[in-house]
């Protein structure tokens, strides 16, 4: 499939990692050790003051020579937003711009870091063990295919249950949008066991789906109600929906998908990935997404509110597993980019049509997350630009 859910192998360096956290990406990786949280680092006040302004430059540029259509950046620092702006069009042909407060984009796979965090509100309730095997909680059978290990929860969390890649996660039509449970049980659907699990990360929409059904049975609440309840609900994230299609106020705000066709952005339908609802079919505002990092950075709370512990947040950020020392290691459910100078980890995500990614460094209690969509282009165009914000934040060297 050429889509950002197809699989594309590539090895990740400690540089490439950044630009290969997408949807469908392998990421291989080995067994390793969890290490003490790090010390609080303090951001360049003069570089966060001129941050905006910087992203105002730096888009202007890249919607110039990058195809892109539309933007959202989004930052957050030391429990507020900074700011959520919105660049190009949501809608080329109407000439509506993007409002970086109401309008929606697709983060792709970033929406995983919703379903971890269902998974663990699960383990920190007692209804889920990391070290259970998934069949104690599966209502159907996956074939063992000649592996002698169980696949364990935790395996779901860092990539590595050993599955091989999954295609034809997208419907072609909301008549052909199917119900997660009878998705995930059709054989057709089922991936291969390729490896003996816990012994090689490689990335799995299949293993993030079960993860999100594992949630819906153990709490008895379908996938898309639970996290409406308990998250989305509870943080105030009032546009943010993992349902398909959209409809309303969301489809009216909703960012359009294009392909660049004869030098022209041509406008494309609405995305439906919702079969695989876990793995990555949110639709969200730039807000919502500044509330759940938020939320994160401040160890599980927003305000008043309250939805994991601070120790499971800590666990969350624990790195699991990498390939080899020179190789960026997992976490439970994040990639981390960076380890030091200071520690960032997050998640990316691309669809067909949108190229995401949200990068957390909860030492320096800073966030931020940009989306794009239009051309081939803008997918260059989105990690560049977060490679710039990084640079302009946390530069690898001392400023003169």
């Amino acid at each position: 499939m050429s889509n950002g859910f197809s699989a594309r192998s590539k090895s990740l360096t400690g540089t490439a990692i950044a630009l290969s956290l997408l949807l469908g990406t392998p990421v291989p990786a080995a067994a390793g050790n969890g290490q003490a949280q790090p010390a609080r680092v303090a951001i360049d006040q003069a570089r966060l003051a001129g941050l905006a302004e910087f992203v105002d430059g730096d888009m202007a540029q890249q919607i110039a020579t990058r195809e892109i259509a539309g933007a959202v950046v989004t930052v957050v620092s030391n429990g507020k937003t900074l700011f959520s702006r919105g660049y190009g069009y949501a809608d080329i042909d109407r000439k509506i711009p993007v409002d970086g407060q109401r309008t929606l984009f697709r983060p792709g796979s970033v929406s995983k870091l919703f379903t971890w965090t269902a998974l663990m509100q699960q383990v920190q309730l007692g209804k889920v063990s990391l070290d259970d095997p998934i069949d104690k909680y599966l209502d159907f059978t996956i074939p063992a295919n000649g592996r002698t290990h169980p696949i364990l929860v935790r395996h779901l969390l860092d990539h590595t249950p050993g599955f091989e890649d999954l295609g034809g996660i997208t419907a072609e039509s909301v008549s052909e949008l199917i119900p997660l449970d009878t998705f995930l049980k059709n054989p057709k659907n089922i991936p291969a066991r390729v490896r003996e699990p816990g012994v090689e990360t490689s990335y799995s929409n299949y293993g993030s789906a079960i993860a999100g059904y594992i949630v819906q049975r153990v709490s008895g609440e379908k996938f898309a109600d639970y996290i409406d309840k308990h998250i989305f609900g509870p943080l105030g994230m009032t546009s943010a929906t993992f349902r398909e299609p959209l409809t309303g106020e969301r489809a009216a705000h909703m960012a359009t998908g294009y392909n660049l066709v004869d030098g022209k952005l041509v406008a494309k339908p609405f995305e439906l990935y919702s079969n695989i609802m876990p793995a990555g079919s949110v639709s969200a505002t730039g807000p919502d997404l500044a509330r759940f990092m938020l939320m994160h950075l401040g160890d599980g709370r927003l305000g008043n509110v309250r939805i994991l512990k601070p120790e499971t947040m800590r666990l969350m950020r624990t790195s699991l597993t990498r390939n080899a020392p020179s190789l960026q290691p997992l976490a439970n459910g994040y990639m981390v980019l960076r380890e030091q100078g200071p520690r960032l980890i997050g998640h990316g995500g691309n669809t067909a049509d949108f190229h995401s990614y949200m990068v957390l460094a909860p030492e320096a209690n800073f966030a931020f997350f940009v989306s794009t969509t239009g051309g081939q282009g803008s997918y260059g165009g989105r990690t560049e630009l977060m490679n710039a914000i990084i640079g302009r934040v946390f530069p690898t060297t001392p400023p003169p």
